[in-house]
C-alpha cells in the first residue's frame, strides 16, 4: 500500500478532537478539492506492506489510530487486513473519507467520518452513502461561505443522517457568517474549527 506518512499528533477534527492519535495517511486521491490542505498526499507515497505499517504502529502502541489520506478507501484490499489487525488488538480506529467510495466493509472495524464536498470545493460526494452512516459515525461539511452552508442545509433536509454532523470552516475563511447561518437556521450541527491548525501542530 502507498503511505504518505505515519505520525503522532492531536486529532484536530471530528468526534475525537483533541485526543492523542497516530495518523496513517495513505497516498492517492480521486478528487482535487480547491482547498485541499494535503496536496502532497494526492499521489506518490512510499510502498509499504500492511505488516510493515503494523510494525511501525506497534512501536508506539497507540490507543487511537486515524486512517486518512488522500482517499484511503482507494486501497481497500490492503487496508482491510490492516484494520482487522488493529481492531483485534483493541485499537480505536477512525477513517476519514471523502464520500465517494462505499465504506460499509470497514464499519465493523472503525468509525467513519464522511466528508461531504460542498460547492466551493469544486468536487462532489456520493450523497446516497449518507444512508449508510450509523450513530457511531459522523459527517463533516467543510464550508467556505453561505452558499456552502445552504448546500449543506439542503443535503441535511433531503437525507436521513444518523451520525453527528459537523460544520468546519475552510481555514482562513470568514467565520462569523457561518456561525450566524447555523444559529439562524437552527441547524442540528456542531461547529468546529481545525484545532491542529489553531495550535500549530501537524
Amino acid at each position: 500500500m502507498k503511505i504518505a506518512e505515519i505520525f503522532r499528533s492531536l486529532q484536530g477534527e471530528g468526534k475525537n478532537q483533541g485526543k492523542p492519535c497516530l495518523f496513517i495517511r495513505l497516498a492517492g486521491c480521486n478528487l482535487h478539492c480547491r482547498w485541499c490542505d494535503t496536496k502532497y498526499a494526492q499521489e506518490g507515497g512510499t510502498e509499504m506492506s500492511p505488516d510493515a505499517v503494523l510494525e511501525q504502529v506497534w512501536r508506539t502502541n497507540p490507543q487511537y489510530v486515524c486512517i486518512t489520506g488522500g482517499e484511503p478507501l482507494l486501497q481497500a484490499d490492503e487496508l482491510e487486513p490492516l484494520l482487522a489487525s488493529l481492531h483485534k488488538r483493541g485499537t480505536k480506529i477512525d477513517i476519514e473519507t471523502n464520500g465517494t467510495v462505499d465504506f460499509t466493509n470497514f464499519q465493523p472495524y472503525a468509525s467513519i467520518c464522511m466528508d461531504i464536498k460542498c460547492p466551493s470545493s469544486g468536487e462532489k460526494s456520493k450523497l446516497e452513502l449518507l444512508e449508510k452512516i450509523r450513530a457511531e459515525d459522523s459527517v463533516k461539511f467543510v464550508v467556505y461561505d453561505e452558499a456552502d452552508c445552504r448546500y449543506a442545509r439542503d443535503v441535511m433536509d433531503a437525507h436521513r443522517i444518523a451520525g453527528e454532523i459537523f460544520f468546519s470552516p475552510v481555514y482562513g475563511s470568514d467565520i462569523p457568517p457561518i456561525t450566524r447561518f447555523i444559529l439562524s437556521n437552527n441547524l442540528p450541527v456542531r461547529f468546529q474549527v481545525q484545532l491542529h491548525k489553531v495550535i500549530g501542530v501537524k
